[in-house]
């Protein structure tokens, strides 16, 4: 079990069973898995570039990556139908523990003139969207050894689909947001 999972049980759950007036503590909100994801438009261009994304996410994630291909041809774009254009990788269990732990912890503080995240980016069914500007902030990729600096989208999936509960859950956990954003 993971420093973040055992602080979830011991500390966490308990809260916001409290917070959240909620009698069954199975209906207590959990982070279910963690995607993360990478579009890669240079493909059309560079055969390579996969590979290359590849490799960047299994050393972030610590697991091998799926590659998304075109499922509709878009000729503006010189995409056809099929073409590889993306990785992604989904982490459950202790990896996603381990990540999280390590996104929070390590990746945010790493990042350039943070100043937090915007707590307004849930999805409306309990789910959270970051986009990571440089991938150079995991302390598994060495900045040196850089082609080219790439975006990474991360979703937090959360077992709730009420917002309100999801960024109590993510508040928990001491998730960077940005305290005094308009509520409106």
């Amino acid at each position: 079990m993971t420093r973040l999972q055992e602080d979830y049980n011991k500390r966490v759950r308990p809260e916001l069973m409290k917070e959240l007036n909620l009698s069954n503590f199975m209906a207590v909100p959990t982070i279910k898995k963690i995607v993360i994801n990478c579009g890669v438009g240079e493909a059309v261009t560079n055969g390579n570039a996969i590979e290359e994304v590849s490799e960047i996410i299994s050393l972030i994630a610590g697991q091998k990556p799926v590659v998304n291909k075109a499922k509709k041809a878009i000729a503006a774009f010189k995409i056809r139908e099929g073409l590889e254009i993306g990785v992604s990788t989904t982490l459950r269990g202790d990896r996603m523990w381990e990540f999280f732990d390590k996104l929070v912890n390590v990746v945010f503080p790493r990042t350039k003139d943070f100043r937090g995240v915007n707590p307004k980016a849930f999805d409306g069914a309990g789910n959270y969207s970051i986009g990571i500007l440089e991938h150079t902030v995991f302390p598994e990729i060495d900045a040196n050894k850089v082609a080219k600096i790439r975006p990474l989208q991360l979703t937090i999936v959360t077992s709730t689909k009420d917002d309100k509960q999801a960024y109590a859950l993510l508040d928990k956990f001491g998730f960077p947001f940005i305290k005094n954003v308009n509520k409106s």
